[in-house]
């Protein structure tokens, strides 16, 4: 039971379960100390569920696909009934519980998955990174001076340490591929309107999303396969896929048209242990067929980045004043990055809120226009190599947090702009063994074309016996 996780992903695990090779309280024990055992080096769980709480989880659990896996929520953008939802804040810690599911949530226990605590999460996930002062700092296991990256690095922490298989991850500029690359992981955002946000219609403007960081690619498009799907109401819905995204893993994706990029759009340069990487990788898929060329889309990435920072702004005022429901914060409530954001998203204009709205749709449809030349856009993940704790920081002013945010979203938020599928795939290594996530890109709704690709990548140059030491 010691090594499950570390030879098996979910879905065989649960087969494992459900041919009753391993028992589902056995598995179930085993796998909460294991996470504790985990989490007291990197302090990735905020809240273990125990005691009624975790047997209405269990009860609650049905003979999905995941039968009996263990699983962990992030502290945003989903509830989880009979929990807080904290958003990595102090001042909503003491949230009254949520009387719901949201219908992810909901979708996860239906899928068979045992939800056994919340994940860490900067504040409001505006940080890629996960440093919050409430919860304090999760740890990268692959070294203890670095960051999982964030928002979801909590998620990633715990998965790439081998203690779940897969954990829950939130994407509103990067979120999912962030801490994946970082940590070694496969994360998948899903295309705008994929997998419903409900109660909540949209968050930023539409570009959050939510599905998972998982050691396998079939685990996430299973997952996705559970949860996708509009509720009523919903303002976004993506177009429906031709068949399952896990036989989308099944088959090969045939020849398709890549463009790798050696540096982010709008970028002098970059380092060249990145170029270096990605042009390996260009040559890993001209030797699996692929027609791979260098090119770069044509869109206003300064455009793309003010509106991101107005749409943030606004929702971070917004929210804070929704949940708060006629609370004030006191001066240590919020973090200083958080206050300053919700302090100009006051003074957003609906003007300027529907221009920046009006920015995301423009780039959406400059995206579009490249992916009728192509099928994949390649990049790194990040523009960093590995990112040292207290790099971005929220405890400072807005243009500290902001030079250290740029590397982290230079590839990443386009996508959330436009609603475009992407995901990162962990292909490369640093010189000491650090590992480096190559991001792909493909035109909205194509999740299947994405998942295939990854699933023969995966199978090329597997990646998941290679993991952090101890």
């Amino acid at each position: 039971m010691e090594d499950l996780f570390a030879a098996h992903d979910a879905l065989a695990i649960a087969e494992m379960v459900r041919s009753r090779k391993v028992g589902a309280r056995e598995l179930l024990d085993a796998s909460l100390t294991r996470l504790h055992e985990a989490n007291d080096r990197l302090n990735a769980i905020t809240d273990f569920y125990d005691g009624e709480l975790l047997e209405k989880s269990v009860a609650a659990a049905c003979d999905g696909p995941f039968h009996g896996i263990p699983f962990v929520v992030k502290e945003l953008m989903a509830d989880c009934a009979g929990t807080p939802t904290t958003v990595g804040s102090r001042f909503f810690s003491k949230e009254p519980v949520a009387a719901n599911d949201s219908a992810a949530v909901a979708r996860m226990r239906r899928a068979g998955l045992v939800i056994v605590g919340r994940s860490n999460t900067s504040e409001f996930g505006l940080a890629p990174t996960t440093e919050p002062a409430f919860g304090g700092a999760t740890v990268n296991p692959w070294r203890a001076d670095l960051s999982p990256g964030g928002s979801s690095g909590g998620s990633a922490a715990v998965v790439a340490a081998r203690a779940l298989p897969m954990a829950h991850a939130t994407d509103g500029g990067g979120s999912i591929r962030i801490p994946a690359s970082l940590c070694g992981l496969f994360g998948l955002k899903p295309s705008r309107g994929r997998i419903s946000l409900a109660p909540i219609g949209e968050t930023l403007a539409g570009a959050g999303a939510q599905l998972c960081v998982s050691i396998s690619v079939r685990d996430s498009a299973a997952l996705l396969d559970a949860l996708a799907g509009g509720e009523p109401g919903d303002p976004y819905r993506a177009p429906e896929a031709e068949g399952s995204f896990l036989d989308a893993t099944r088959r090969a994706p045939g020849r398709l048209r890549i463009a790798f990029l050696r540096k982010p759009v709008g970028w002098e340069s970059m380092d060249q242990a990145l170029v270096a990487a990605v042009e390996r990788t260009a040559k890993r898929l001209e030797a699996l067929g692929h027609h791979v060329v260098e090119a770069v889309p044509d869109y206003d990435p300064a455009a793309a980045g003010a509106a991101f920072g107005t749409v943030m702004c606004a929702n971070t005022f917004t929210n804070i004043q929704v949940r708060a429901n006629g609370r004030v914060p006191g001066p240590d409530d919020l973090e200083p990055v958080t206050r300053l954001y919700a302090e100009k998203g006051r003074g957003v204009s609906a003007h300027d809120y529907i221009r920046a709205v009006q920015t995301f749709h423009r780039t959406g449809r400059q995206l579009g226009a490249f992916f009728k030349r192509f099928d994949i856009l390649l990049s790194p993940t990040i523009a960093r190599t590995s990112l040292p704790l207290g790099t971005v920081r929220m405890d400072g002013s807005l243009e500290e947090y902001e030079e250290g945010l740029a590397p982290m979203v230079a590839f990443t938020s386009v996508c959330n702009a436009a609603g475009v599928p992407a995901m990162s795939v962990p292909l490369e290594w640093t010189e000491d063994g650090l590992p480096i996530g190559m991001h792909f890109v493909g035109r909205y709704g194509a999740e299947a074309t994405l998942l295939s690709l990854a699933a023969q990548l995966e199978q090329a140059h597997p990646w998941r016996d290679r993991r952090p030491p101890g």
